[in-house]
Parts: C-alpha cells; sequence; structure tokens
C-alpha cells in the first residue's frame, strides 16, 4: 500500500488509515480481527482509535475499541510493524478530572491505554477534543514529558480550530515542547468548507500531517442512501439523514457515483481516491466491519483519478463564502 510522510516527521505511514470506532461497538472481537487481518495483509501499517470509544454504546464504559485492538496485537505479534494512534480528552468517568486536557487526566489516562493496547508506547498519542479550562502549555508540556519517557513518540491534535491550532504550534515553539505533528478534522466531499477555509492553509504552511476523518461522511457517500427509500439499520442512519440527505448531498452523490461508473469503481473508492489526492492530506481515516469493506477501501487508494475526475468532483462539492 502507498505510504507517506506524517507531517514534516520522519515517520511513514499508510495512505489509508484503518478507524477503529466500530471495534468492541458494531463489531465484536472476532469480526475486528478479521477487519485488522484484511488491513494489514496489503501492507497497511495505520490504525486509529481512542479512549473513550464506545463509551456511548449501551453497557459500554469506554476503552472496548483499544481493548479490542490490544488483543489482537498480543496475539499476532507485529508491533513493531504498526503506527498505533489513539487519543484523550473525552469523558472516561463522572469525576471532575476524569475528562479534559490537564497534566492530571493525560497522565492517568495514558497509562490506562498502554495497558487496554497491551503495549509500553504509543506512536501518535491526540488531544480528541479542544480543551480551552485547560492552559495550551500545561498540555503540551505533559505531552513532551510523555515523549521524552518514552511512552508516546509523537503528539497530534484533533478537532481544532485554526486559531487555537495556531496558538497551540507558537506554545509549542515557546516553551521548546514537543508540538502537534498532525491534525484530525472531519472533511470529506460533502464537508469541505471547515477545514479548506483556514485549516488547510495552515497545516499546508507548517507541514502538519493531515488524518481526516469521517472520509465516507458516516458511510453517505459509499451510496446506501437513498432519497425516498428506507434508511440502513445501522447505529450512524439517523445522523446521516440530518447531516447529508439534502440537495447538496445527493448532489455530490450523484458526481461520485457517475465517476465510479466511468471507472469501473465503487462511489466509496472514488470519495476515497478524491481525498488521497487532495494536496496537504496524509490518510483518509476509514472504518469497516467486514474484510470485503477493507479490501474496496484500500482499492481507492490506489484509484487513479484524471484532471477531469477530479475537476467533476470538485465542482459538485465547491462550497461558496456567505
Amino acid at each position: 500500500m502507498l505510504t507517506r510522510r506524517l507531517g514534516r516527521t520522519g515517520l511513514k505511514v499508510s495512505a489509508l488509515c484503518l478507524g477503529g470506532n466500530t471495534f468492541g461497538w458494531t463489531t465484536d472481537q472476532k469480526a475486528s480481527e478479521a477487519v485488522l487481518d484484511a488491513y494489514v495483509e496489503p501492507g497497511g501499517n495505520f490504525i486509529d482509535t481512542a479512549d473513550v470509544y464506545s463509551r456511548w454504546a449501551p453497557g459500554n464504559k469506554g476503552g472496548e475499541s483499544e481493548h479490542t485492538l490490544g488483543t489482537w496485537l498480543g496475539a499476532r505479534k507485529h508491533r513493531a510493524d504498526l503506527v498505533i494512534a489513539t487519543k484523550v480528552c473525552g469523558p472516561m468517568g463522572s469525576g471532575p478530572n476524569d475528562k479534559g486536557l490537564s497534566r492530571a487526566h493525560i497522565m492517568a489516562a495514558v497509562e490506562a491505554s498502554l495497558r487496554r493496547l497491551g503495549t509500553d508506547y504509543i506512536d501518535l498519542y491526540q488531544a480528541h477534543w479542544d480543551d480551552t479550562e485547560t492552559p495550551l502549555d500545561e498540555t503540551l508540556r505533559a505531552f513532551d514529558d510523555l515523549v521524552r519517557q518514552g511512552k508516546v513518540r509523537y503528539v497530534g491534535a484533533s478537532n481544532y480550530s485554526a486559531w487555537r491550532l495556531a496558538r497551540a504550534l507558537w506554545e509549542s515553539d515557546r516553551h521548546r515542547t514537543v508540538r502537534y505533528e498532525c491534525l484530525q478534522p472531519k472533511y470529506n466531499l460533502v464537508s469541505r468548507d471547515e477545514y479548506e477555509r483556514e485549516l488547510e492553509p495552515l497545516c499546508r504552511e507548517q507541514e502538519i500531517g493531515v488524518i481526516p476523518y469521517y472520509s465516507l461522511a458516516s458511510g453517505f457517500l459509499s451510496g446506501k442512501y437513498r432519497p425516498g427509500q428506507p434508511l440502513p439499520r445501522t447505529a450512524r442512519a439517523g445522523g446521516v439523514e440530518k447531516a447529508y440527505m439534502n440537495e447538496r448531498g445527493f448532489r455530490v452523490l450523484a458526481a461520485v457515483e457517475q465517476v465510479a461508473k466511468d471507472l469501473g469503481a465503487t462511489p466509496a473508492q472514488v470519495s476515497i481516491a478524491w481525498l488521497v489526492n487532495r494536496p496537504g492530506i496524509t490518510a483518509p481515516i476509514a472504518s469497516a466491519t467486514t474484510p470485503a469493506q477493507v479490501k474496496e477501501l484500500v482499492g481507492g487508494v490506489d484509484l487513479a483519478l484524471d484532471a477531469q475526475h477530479i475537476a467533476r468532483l470538485d465542482q459538485a462539492s465547491a462550497w461558496r463564502d456567505a
């Protein structure tokens, strides 16, 4: 599989990152391991999860995805070949210090993640959300200590605004701490403006790796959502209907499906290929629940889009300032 350098670091990651949000939620241990095996078989090495996955599911308390991944890592014995990314910030308990990016929470959370993952280091440790109640320098100093201790190798951010990311970069330079080497924003063919307006120029200027989530708009861009037809029986269907099943969403989907037809590909593969070919994008994140879905997603990395296809997709999904 195609690999790319993560931002300005020397770390090489697959151009498709496997999302672990379904592990321990909509896929049990056996199904998750089948998905993971299918991803690494063609050379995939980049897997993203978070400590809070999947605390939202009835009966879960958080950490299920990390535990599932850790069990698989222990059985396969190929930890050194993989780049494991996880995140911290989400609530992992009811106490006032069981969430956020304080030094207290980060130091406790990383130990819990390491135990669940069954490893002594995390390749990429990310701030899952911005925490405006905690000084940025406190967060960055905590991350810096973890890197110095060898428990974390690189740090990144997710869901940060451009001005807060810029401030974090300034703080890391000012205090000579590690800096955020990658950003995980929401970005796909249907949701472009939030990232492209301010984050994209900053990330390209500062050589920050970008690993967008919701690459397939929670499955909308796979083509399984149709106007006037029953919704798929999935946990995300209601959110997809509200966010994407509108005039703009179906206009974008129509363009994706036309390009897919021209190339003999699937809509999901076209959507992944568009992201892979966007300037500054390191690796889109996409999740799967079956090996067949993994194979389809991997096919999107190698799918060649010519200038005409890209222009068609860009035009259909273009955004305008108000």
